[in-house]
């Protein structure tokens, strides 16, 4: 199975790149400048230059803050570009796996949501990722959506990375305690993401596989959980280690809002499609232990 990733330094790009030769499958990444999401227009040649049997569309604009400042470029990337994405997919012939987030809910419904809950999102990233979902699923009929949350992974800039720079310098982490969600390794992710794609490739007529799907690890969490889940971890490794110091979100300001709970109930997708990432506990150990070995280098391709 030949497989289109747009983007290439992500974390899910990254992961789907090194696990797709163990899983079948040749992942061919794409990038800037040969396909650029604020250049509609480079889309399609570029993924076509790809030859896929599928597309992965993992890239997207992820800096939540930041994101409050540049709606207009929030929306280019993550609306526009996933449309566009999803357009040359349906041109190509191939189905498209497009990657949502948590971020779509407003995190006040008390229990994990559904698919079928409707979405609230309480800042520029998460609404533009809900427009993004429309405008994928407008655009190709043959598609799978697959919201994931709190990615972590040895590669880029995550939590987990980030968690190991600040023991490295510091006693003690304030840590906010009263956000809940579910952990989820980059790399589970792109087992999952392969998975999928094998099932709409190989059952192109099964519409129960196409639509919405939620997939997270296993578990849940607070970033203060899985803040000290890490240290425990590295200090076990003889890593960097630190005192978790619990706080709230008030404590915390930051320019994006932040909803208080987004788990997702992953039951369709693991009755759909035969897919159940690993608790976000079996799955940290590696990624931290890689993170400590330092065979990754941010911004880097291996």
């Amino acid at each position: 199975m030949r497989i289109a990733v747009t983007g290439r330094e992500g974390q899910v790009a990254r992961a789907l790149a090194e696990r797709g030769p163990a899983l079948g499958a040749e992942v061919v990444c794409v990038g800037r400048p040969a396909l650029d999401l604020t250049a509609p227009a480079t889309i399609l040649p570029a993924l076509a230059a790809a030859a896929p049997q599928v597309v992965v569309h993992a890239a997207a604009y992820t800096a939540v803050d930041r994101a409050e400042g540049e709606p207009d470029l929030a929306h280019a990337v993550n609306v526009e570009g996933a449309g566009a994405v999803a357009a040359a997919a349906a041109r190509l012939g191939v189905p498209v796996v497009h990657l949502s987030t948590d971020y779509v809910f407003d995190g006040r419904i008390g229990r994990p949501h559904r698919e079928d809950d409707a979405p609230a999102p309480v800042n520029v990233y998460g609404r533009t990722k809900l427009a993004g979902e429309a405008a994928v699923a407008a655009a190709a009929p043959d598609h799978a959506i697959l919201r994931v949350a709190w990615v972590y992974s040895p590669f880029g800039r995550n939590f987990v990375r980030t968690m190991l720079a600040l023991a490295a310098t510091r006693n003690a982490v304030r840590v906010v305690s009263d956000q809940h969600g579910a952990p989820t390794s980059a790399l589970a992710i792109a087992d999952g993401v392969i998975a999928v794609a094998r099932n709409l490739v190989a059952r192109p007529d099964e519409a129960a596989l196409r639509g919405l799907f939620h997939m997270t690890g296993a578990g849940e969490a607070t970033w203060a959980d899985l803040a000290e889940a890490v240290f425990a971890e590295s200090a076990r490794l003889g890593g960097p280690s630190a005192r978790v110091e619990r706080i709230g979100t008030v404590d915390y300001p930051t320019p994006a809002v932040r909803a208080p709970d987004t788990r997702l109930d992953c039951n369709r997708l693991a009755a759909v499609h035969g897919v159940a990432l690993p608790h976000w506990r079996v799955s940290l150990p590696e990624v931290v232990a890689r993170c400590l070995a330092g065979k990754e280098e941010e911004g880097r391709t291996p």
